[in-house]
C-alpha cells in the first residue's frame, strides 16, 4: 500500500508489545547496512542484534522509538545514553518506501526534541545517502554549530573509521 505524504509521521517510544515489529524492521536495517560492510546473516537468517537487545532491555539509558504513518510502521531509532551528557543516536532506520518523503527528517527532529542537549550520530562514509542526510539534519537542528570527525571503530582495526556528527540541540 502506498501512503500519501500528507499522512503525518508518528514518533513514539516503542513498548514491549512493539518489539516484534521493531525486530522485523531491524532485519531490514541490518540488510541495508550489509551493503556497506559485507556482513552476512547468521545461519538462521538473522543479523547481529546487540543494540536491539540493549534498546529493549529496560535500561533507562536506552530509549527505542517506533515511527509510523497511519497504521504502517516506517522506521525506528534507538537513543543510547539518554540520561548522559551526550545522547547517541545509536540506530536510525526508515523503510525504503518512505524515504525521500520527509519521514526521516521529521522523525529525527521529534526524537531529538524529546532529549535536548548534546548529540552524536555515527555513520559510514561509504553510505552516501547517510552522509547527505546527517549533514543536512545537523545543519537544520544546529545551523553552523555542528562538527564532524572520523573515529576508529573500537576493536575493529579492519574497518574504516566511523564518521561522527556532533551538535547541541537546546530545545524547542
Amino acid at each position: 500500500m502506498i501512503i500519501h505524504s500528507a499522512v503525518p509521521v508518528r514518533v513514539r517510544p516503542a513498548e514491549h508489545e512493539d518489539r516484534p515489529v521493531v525486530e522485523r524492521l531491524w532485519l531490514l536495517f541490518r540488510h541495508d547496512l550489509s551493503e556497506f560492510g559485507g556482513q552476512l546473516p547468521h545461519p538462521d537468517g538473522t543479523f547481529r542484534k546487540e543494540r536491539l537487545e540493549a534498546a529493549f532491555s529496560g535500561d533507562a539509558d536506552w530509549v527505542p522509538y517506533l515511527f509510523s504513518r497511519g497504521e504502517h510502521p516506517v522506521g525506528f531509532a534507538f537513543v543510547r545514553a539518554a540520561g548522559g551528557p551526550t545522547r547517541v543516536l545509536n540506530s536510525f532506520f526508515v523503510v525504503r518506501g518512505a524515504r525521500r518523503a520527509g519521514v526521516g527528517s521529521e522523525a529525527v527532529r521529534e526524537v531529538v526534541r524529546r532529549h535536548p542537549g548534546e548529540w552524536a550520530v555515527a555513520f559510514q562514509d561509504v553510505n552516501a545517502g547517510a552522509v547527505r542526510f546527517w549533514r543536512r539534519v545537523a545543519e537544520e537542528l544546529a545551523p553552523g554549530m555542528w562538527s564532524e570527525e572520523r573515529r576508529p571503530v573500537p576493536g575493529r582495526a579492519d574497518l574504516a573509521p566511523d564518521v561522527w556528527i556532533s551538535f547541541r540541540y537546546p530545545g524547542p
